[in-house]
């Protein structure tokens, strides 16, 4: 498996050729409907003063998804922004902010960041959570975040993500104990915690 980041430590990343050429940088991540895969990025130039870009960076665009750098083979794979974005949504606008429940109707807490697969993949393998006081007992400003994985049957309706009752076995305090919990085959989790 690649390495998994979080999607808000993509704004600011570098757009890089594989000519070296450095492009523009992230401004948000785009995402499909369900939650599940990168769809692409919307971005910004790259001096100080730069504003947004008319052009975006399509999914199918990027070489590679590194950890210091988004590398594609050259500036022909960008397309109209507007074009790219307008069946998908950003992932602020959609994601960030809903609430996550269980299939259960439990309610686990609200989601502060989205877990992504660097490399080729794009795929969207979890959330980083402000667990509800019922799910991680405590006062509420000394409450846990947690990453807990989209499961394989995540339902997105309005602003609230259904997870399903199997992936709450599945929970991690940080990343690196998350990536340790989904590596291996896509779907499969490897380990639970208590």
């Amino acid at each position: 498996m690649n390495e998994l980041m979080a999607a808000r430590s993509l704004t600011t990343r570098p757009v890089v050729t594989l000519g070296g050429d450095a492009v523009a940088h992230v401004k948000d991540t785009v995402c499909d409907a369900d939650a599940a895969r990168i769809t692409g990025f919307t971005l910004t130039g790259r001096g100080l003063l730069s504003g947004p870009l008319k052009e975006g960076l399509p999914w199918s665009a990027v070489y590679a998804l590194g950890h210091d750098a988004v590398m594609i083979r050259d500036r022909r794979g960008l397309v109209s922004a507007a074009a790219m974005t307008a069946h998908q949504q950003m992932l602020r606008a959609r994601v960030l902010g809903a609430r996550v429940v269980t299939e259960a109707g439990a309610e686990i807490g609200t989601v502060l960041d989205v877990v992504v697969e660097g490399g080729t993949g794009g795929r969207v393998v979890g959330f980083r959570v402000a667990a509800s006081r019922r799910f991680v007992p405590g006062p509420t400003r000394h409450r846990r975040r947690v990453y807990v994985p989209r499961g394989e049957t995540l339902t997105v309706s309005g602003r609230t993500l259904v997870l399903p009752e199997g992936a709450l076995r599945h929970v991690a305090d940080d990343l690196p104990g998350f990536s340790a919990l989904v590596g291996g085959v896509p779907g499969q989790w490897k380990g639970s915690l208590p």
